[in-house]
């Protein structure tokens, strides 16, 4: 297909096999599995950008992004007349036009007190200076996210959708240069964007004076006062992710993306280290063999435990007689009948497992060995997190989409959905245009159901946080590190998860890190994180000015600029809560407070195949040589498919190994 111009959502066609509400993770995923199938596909979305509540953004969209939500808070919709198109034998259900998933917006600044007027010689965007105050009331909107519906994605370039394209930077060859690519994504694809705007910043950074040493200045760059104008004028450097959540290495995600081939469209880093806090103090998790035997928090004894609890877990099934008495017991409880030191249950519940206190023996034995199959595909711990953020994700699947026919409108929402008065079925939706579009089956975000249709549906709540800090919250040899940091539950409250991203993620610029907190709610997002934030790092408005260099490790990062936001959790909720829906609409929820994105892929597959029962979900697309122009291309197998990654990243990986030979390994050491 070739790219459409934006006045083509007015000549849309009348028909289609499947219409798409919502361009979050399973909507794309569905999307690109219909499409890949050759049934016609209409993916649209209300919004003006790919991801919905799984989006990532630039600092100055995540701007607008808070404006115009506050705007849905505020405003009204409008709607055009479609009574016009109801047919005296149908029926019709109203959609909301925008969602409202999201409350509780708070946004703070940390900076120095010099940057209310920096602010003001930005430019470029309009930003009033109430943006550096605890009370978020922006009078002039921003400008980062486009107002305008861009072309949709060329077939035959295989361009990312234009929209994406000004969020993502070009990759810089000394920023990128340790980074692992374990699938390859053509970035030469994406249209450079000149870095104008942050080049005197990175010099003011970077730049020493003659009389400076490089010593001393390699540490007066590493405490150089950041302020919101660096920041602001930096931020097409960011990649900000409404949701925090990482892949694992064995992951129905990974899988999937293997599988479909669609990894050719992204790159991925190791997540290097994994953390939790633990008696006032951050620690890092053992989970490797050498992490286990050079972990000075933990005795000989407390080592050999471990290892021997780890090889159980390993293939727990085939020892039901272990765990058979506690299997309606919690999972801390059969840990405590394992003789498991505090030290030892605090790891495996909270940093390994991860699971809650009142999480079921199965459900915790279960992830204790996924957990464990994890580790060694690609690196030493079992998460992978995507170059550019989260929200790369579903743009990969709507990409692959398009390639296969897929039609693209965003900023194009659904008015309402058209019944058969007799069967109840919906045969067709009606646009925002006031079009009459008819189709077999119709996916919808939950977010766009009216409040009727969810009266009786009590919905969670997720909290969240995203810190802009000035320095890792542990102090390593490398300044490029993807942390990931378990902060075990207060009283009353769920624990917290923290995942601090380096500038070689591409979702922050140099010399700042990127910090994201997820917990499901209890109260606001504030109320929710802000004891947690105010543990890990300071708030000081003012950096120390003098800072001794021997007891730097023990300083706190700084927060430099903070986000709370509360965000619905509707993972839970079962088809049948929605009454009065037709058979043939199907509901994907958005995100979960899970850490992988297993329920996402669960769910997409599920609705397909409601859809398409005999139907394979999402076959590999064919590689660009595979293809022959005469009619015919051959299709890889994806078991080769899933092979030829794997070999790529074990290569890359010279220590990756089984769960059973790490566990013997250690023990050979042990014993040594």
């Amino acid at each position: 297909m070739t790219s459409h111009p934006v006045k083509m959502a007015d000549a849309l066609p009348s028909e289609f096999d499947v219409v798409i509400l919502g361009t979050g993770l399973p909507e794309s995923i569905i999307a690109a599995a219909c499409s890949r199938i050759g049934q016609r596909a209409l993916h649209v979305d209300a919004r003006n950008y790919y991801g919905g509540n799984w989006a990532s953004f630039t600092f100055s969209g995540l701007l607008a992004w808070i404006e115009d939500y506050k705007q849905v808070e505020s405003g009204s919709e409008e709607a055009t007349t479609y009574k016009d198109q109801i047919l005296e034998n149908e029926e019709s259900i109203l959609l909301n036009k925008r969602d409202k998933t999201i409350q509780n917006i708070e946004v703070f600044s940390y900076s120095s007190s010099q940057d209310a007027e920096e602010v003001e010689e930005v430019g470029t965007l309009n930003v009033n200076s109430a943006l550096l105050t605890t009370n978020f009331t922006t009078e002039d909107s921003t400008n980062g996210l486009s107002c305008q519906e861009s072309p949709l994605p060329d077939a035959n370039k295989c361009d990312i959708p234009s929209e994406l394209e000004d969020k993502n930077e070009p990759k810089n060859s000394e920023e990128t240069s340790n980074v692992e690519v374990l699938s390859g994504g053509d970035h030469k694809l994406r249209d450079a964007i000149s870095p104008s705007v942050t080049e005197a910043y990175e010099a003011e950074l970077t730049e020493p004076s003659s009389a400076q040493s490089v010593a001393e200045t390699s540490h007066q760059d590493s405490h150089k006062t950041i302020t919101y104008s660096h920041i602001f004028k930096g931020g097409r450097r960011f990649n900000i992710d409404l949701v925090s959540k990482f892949l694992y290495s064995r992951g129905l995600l990974i899988d999937l993306l293997i599988k479909s081939n669609v990894s050719r469209y992204a790159d991925f880093k190791n997540v290097t280290r994994i953390l939790t806090y633990h008696s006032g103090r951050i620690e890092q998790v053992p989970c490797s063999r050498a992490d286990v035997f050079t972990s000075k928090q933990l005795s000989m004894i407390e080592k050999r435990t471990l290892m021997k609890f780890l090889t159980f877990c390993a293939d727990y099934e085939q020892h039901v007689e272990e765990y058979q008495d506690y299997k309606e017991c919690a999972f801390s409880e059969f840990l405590k009948s394992k003789r498991l030191t505090p030290n030892l249950h605090h790891f495996v519940l909270y940093s390994i497992a991860m699971v809650s206190d009142n999480a079921s023996t199965t459900a915790g034995l279960k992830a204790t060995q996924h957990f464990l199959r994890c580790l060694g595909r690609y690196g030493h711990t079992p998460f992978l997190f995507p170059m550019y953020g989260l929200g790369e994700i579903p743009q990969c699947f709507c990409r692959m989409c398009a390639v296969f026919g897929g039609i693209y409108c965003l900023r194009h929402s659904l008015q309402c959905l058209v019944l058969d008065g007799e069967s109840k079925q919906c045969k067709a939706v009606i646009d925002s245009k006031g079009n009459r579009i008819k189709c077999s089956h119709l996916i919808v975000e939950d977010s766009y159901l009216s409040e009727d249709i969810c009266a009786n549906v009590c919905y969670k709540q997720i909290s969240r946080a995203v810190l802009i800090t000035d320095r890792s919250i542990v102090k390593a040899e490398s300044d490029q590190q993807i942390s990931v940091l378990t902060v075990p539950p207060a009283e009353g409250q769920s624990a917290v998860y923290v995942t601090e991203l380096c500038s070689s993620t591409m979702t922050c610029m140099e010399n700042t890190y990127l910090v994201h907190l997820t917990c499901s709610s209890t109260k606001t997002a504030r109320e929710d994180l802000q004891p947690v934030v105010q543990e890990l790092f300071t708030l000081n408005t003012e950096p120390e000015k003098d800072i001794d260099p021997e007891n730097d490790h023990l300083e706190k990062p700084r927060v430099l600029w903070a986000l709370y936001f509360n965000m619905r959790d509707s993972s839970s909720i079962e088809r049948k809560s929605y009454p009065g829906l037709p058979p043939n609409v199907h509901i994907c929820s958005g995100p979960d407070p899970c850490f992988g994105n297993d329920n996402a892929v669960q769910q997409a597959e599920s609705i397909f195949h409601e859809l398409y029962p005999t139907e394979e979900f999402c076959p590999p697309a064919p590689n660009p040589e595979d293809i022959v122009y005469d009619g015919e291309c051959t299709k890889p197998d994806a078991g080769e498919l899933s092979i030829a990654v794997d070999a790529k990243a074990e290569e890359a990986s010279p220590e990756s190994e089984t769960v059973e030979e790490t566990l013997e390994n250690t023990e050979e050491q042990h014993a040594e």
